[in-house]
């Protein structure tokens, strides 16, 4: 089948013109309609009819369409693979992450990448909050190539190697008894109120685990979906929380809260990168895998 028929087909159906599409691809109107009856006559059955001014798709069309749709998305990745085999300095990654590493370790990754690929654009897609040990939506859907996790993932055909272990810490208000410790054991805050991501959240199952490894059961005063919004509590003085130290330096002041370094032992969380084995990646993303890789070697 001629690919340009099936992608006039497309834009059609999605409620183009014949006109537009013409206009689009440089062709006249009547080589974009003798092409789309070449493609009905192919198909053995009408896929479009005209109502009023415009082509709406019969039954037959909107079946057809889907995989279409799915034939010409999987012909532009092979055309993009190509491309990037010819020259992979000017592709595309997706890399999905969790909000809490976008702040500080998202960020000077793709600027140190950049620096050595210039032409390579990274995708970014934030995932959700969610529970331990599996990988993200984007990632098991193939919308992202390659995911920094905040913890070690694990699951059938995914890969994960650690990138850093990243210190968690106490935050507690500006004026709080605590804040002006270099650092602190969690025991001594157990009869503080605390502030914890909402469930399922591996950082709040981590925060309890510690606390009751430290001899208590913590007071849960609020509940909160994002670190920021975690800071905001801890700096109204509803409560303290363990919070990652997203690669800031302990004891220090950040928004307006104060971060002091926990002795407790395990206090800290397993950061890495999960990529789905056997699934090929294009060269771009490869380059970028082994550059995270590479930066996390001793």
């Amino acid at each position: 089948m001629d690919t340009d028929a099936l992608r006039w087909f497309q834009l059609v159906a999605d409620g183009y013109t014949v006109t537009e599409v013409s206009d689009v691809f440089g062709v006249s109107q009547p080589g974009v309609s003798r092409a789309l009856a070449r493609l009905e006559a192919e198909v053995g059955t009408p896929l479009l009819h005209r109502q009023g001014r415009v082509l709406r798709m019969t039954h037959a069309g909107a079946a057809f369409k889907r995989h279409v749709d799915a034939l010409v998305n999987n012909l532009d990745d092979g055309l993009a693979a190509v491309g990037e085999l010819v020259d992979p300095e000017s592709g595309v990654v997706t890399l999905a992450f969790p909000l809490s590493l976008g702040s500080w370790l998202v960020p000077n990754l793709v600027v140190a990448f950049r620096r050595e690929h210039p032409r390579v654009r990274i995708a970014l897609e934030r995932t959700s909050v969610g529970e331990d040990g599996r990988i993200s939506a984007q990632l098991a859907t193939r919308r992202a190539d390659l995911e920094l996790t905040a913890a070690r993932v694990a699951g059938q055909g995914v890969a994960w190697q650690r990138v850093l272990v990243e210190p968690l810490v106490l935050a507690v208000a500006l004026g709080h008894p605590l804040a002006d410790r270099e650092s602190v054991a969690l025991a001594e805050v157990a009869g503080d109120p605390f502030v914890l991501r909402g469930a399922p959240s591996g950082m709040r199952q981590q925060t309890l685990d510690l606390c009751r490894a430290a001899g208590f059961e913590p007071d849960i005063a609020t509940e909160a979906e994002d670190l920021p919004t975690i800071r905001g509590f801890v700096a109204a003085g509803l409560g303290v929380a363990v919070v990652p130290a997203q690669g800031l330096r302990c004891p220090t002041t950040f928004a307006r809260t104060r971060l002091l370094p926990l002795t407790d032992a395990k206090a800290q969380r397993e950061v890495g990168l999960a990529w789905v084995d056997g699934r090929p990646l294009l060269p771009s993303a490869q380059a970028f895998r082994r550059f995270v890789l590479a930066s996390s070697a001793p």
